[in-house]
């Protein structure tokens, strides 16, 4: 591969040039998406405009603004990058765009990438009222995006989250920092809601550990880089998600609501749970997997979930 980089610094010329030519060798070696960007071309723009400081949506009439020799070899030294580490582009650039907002990640973290997003956004619109949302939390937060991206859907509210990896809260803790929002939210290591004060939130919210064991082995290497623990969760899938469930009927507020990801598990676990009423949200930009369950909900079915641990 790296045969035909020195032609390409000779001959390509502009920042469109760059994102095609990015594109191409990504298509031809075969690499892996899914961490923010749908797209060979979605991934080649993104590690290009980041390399040259540019914005993500910068104006297309930018585009064909050439390049100083120094900038295309920092940008070919990033494609060559991309390709033989195989690694998300998030990881390279140390920057994922989350709800609009840009979130500084690494290897300790999971790229964020949740639909879940898209319903922050519409500040959980029409599944609880804005105005009764005092307290949210964020169950295995990880990089900090749901909970940072939930106070700023919710100024007046106040955000706790939550994660058992000391390396997450690390990250986590750098971008609540770089949000300015450490008086708006707490971080607790806890497993769980073990380490949770006595509280009930309005919104209780989650993008947890749901993978397989056996569907995580067969990842491919982009997802590898990724921290196992932020994937596998049992043989099914469910480990922590049926946790959740069963613990959050604690923790709600009766209006409350609880929305949790379940991804790839989501088919296993409405066929483990058949007679618990999943709304399962569908999202414009895409994703799925997604259910919610009000607080009546959640306390209803509750010896469903301990049926479904044992």
């Amino acid at each position: 591969m790296t045969q035909h980089f020195p032609e390409a610094l000779a001959s390509l010329s502009t920042v469109r040039d760059f994102i095609r030519w990015a594109a191409s060798r990504f298509a031809e070696s075969k690499l892996n998406y899914g961490h923010g960007t749908a797209s060979a071309l979605d991934d080649a723009a993104a590690l290009v405009l980041h390399t040259l400081h540019m914005p993500y949506n910068l104006s297309e009439f930018y585009l064909q603004s050439a390049l100083t020799p120094s900038e295309k070899q920092a940008v070919v030294n990033m494609i060559e990058r991309r390709i033989s580490e195989r690694k998300p582009t998030a990881y390279l650039t140390h920057e994922s765009i989350f709800a609009g907002l840009s979130f500084y990640v690494d290897e300790r973290v999971l790229v964020p990438r949740s639909p879940i997003a898209e319903l922050i956004e519409q500040r959980f619109s029409p599944w609880i009222e804005e105005d009764q949302v005092e307290r949210i939390l964020d169950l295995c937060t990880g990089s900090g995006c749901i909970a940072i991206a939930c106070a700023y859907a919710f100024p007046e509210a106040e955000v706790d989250a939550v994660d058992k990896s000391p390396d997450a809260l690390a990250v986590a803790t750098i971008n609540v920092e770089k949000h300015h929002l450490s008086d708006e939210i707490e971080l607790y290591e806890s497993d769980l809601f073990e380490g949770l004060p006595d509280a009930q939130y309005d919104i209780i919210v989650s993008n947890p550990p749901y993978v397989a064991l056996d569907e995580w082995r067969q990842l491919p290497p982009e997802f590898h880089a990724e921290p196992e623990i932020g994937f596998v969760a049992g043989e099914n899938g469910l480990d922590v998600v049926l946790r959740i469930l069963l613990e959050a009927g604690d923790y709600l507020s009766p209006h409350g609501i609880l929305v949790v990801e379940a991804g790839s598990s989501a088919e296993t676990l409405q066929q483990l749970l058949p007679e618990v009423p999943f709304y399962w949200l569908e999202f414009e930009r895409g994703g799925d997997g997604v259910f919610l369950l009000t607080a009546e909900q959640v306390s209803e079915y509750r010896d469903d979930f301990i049926h479904a641990l044992n």
